[in-house]
């Protein structure tokens, strides 16, 4: 065989560190995880949104899960304008709005999440100005607070908020993803900067066991899941203007 046909050490090795963090929050985060599912399943029975927040990279777990074939139709997505990804120029301003201080609280104001709804804010390190921000004042308002990220940034970094807290220390539940401080599974030789990311695989798998746990959950009180289907396969559409329209005092995506 010639080279293109070589197996890449690397990638392998990135496979094998993203199926062990799965494994590893599979086993070590499932009482939260099934805390999380109860909190959204409680919150649609008695008449609750559902929202779900991220910044940066942090925001593509977020997103998702809204508007997703197979997923809740009441999952908002909380934009912060200017931090949702990438596509803002210069992408390097998205990290400084997260820093902002008072940017989350003007956003919360503004938008239709009140007491009694379910916010579950992602956050890789939840030392920034803004997730901090956004939890302290969605728990001040009523809402159940649900934070995804890496409990390991809270010993090994410090907090970007003025308070000296982080994400985790703000929210009714934490899902911990055990990312490494850094985001980054794979060293080496000749490479000088670690690589090979794995905090949005793992973050997007806590995210879709969560609305998992949150459907079983829904099962048990006696509610039919309000989930969407595939518009590509026969009779999505129809399936989905029907649950938009049972739900459409909740679902903010629309019009």
């Amino acid at each position: 065989m010639g080279d293109s046909a070589r197996e890449s050490k690397l990638a392998g090795q990135f496979f094998d560190a993203a199926i062990g963090l799965l494994q590893q929050v599979r086993d070590e985060d499932a009482e939260e995880i099934a805390a999380a599912g109860t909190a959204i399943a409680e919150a649609v029975a008695a008449g609750g949104r559902l929202f779900a927040f991220g910044a940066g990279h942090s925001s593509l777990a977020a997103q998702d899960v809204v508007y997703r074939a197979g997923g809740l139709a009441l999952m908002n997505l909380l934009a912060v304008p200017g931090v949702v990804g990438v596509d803002v120029m210069p992408a390097t301003l998205g990290s400084a709005l997260e820093r902002v201080d008072g940017l989350a609280g003007a956003v919360l104001d503004s938008s239709p999440a009140k007491a009694g709804d379910v916010l579950i804010i992602i956050s890789l390190s939840g030392r920034n100005a803004l997730p901090v921000e956004m939890a302290m004042n969605a728990r001040a308002l009523g809402l159940t607070v649900i934070g995804v990220t890496s409990v390991a940034y809270a010993t090994e970094t410090k907090s970007r908020h003025v308070s000296g807290t982080y994400l985790k220390d703000h929210c009714d539940i934490v899902l911990d993803s055990r990312i490494a401080v850094g985001d980054a599974e794979l060293t080496h030789e000749g490479i000088e900067a670690p690589f090979a990311p794995a905090s949005t695989v793992v973050t997007s798998a806590l995210m879709q066991a969560t609305m998992a746990a949150a459907a079983e959950e829904m099962v048990r009180l006696g509610i039919e899941p309000p989930l969407l289907r595939s518009g590509n396969v026969d009779g999505g559409h129809e399936w989905n203007g029907r649950v938009m329209e049972e739900y459409k005092d909740r679902i903010f995506f629309r019009h």
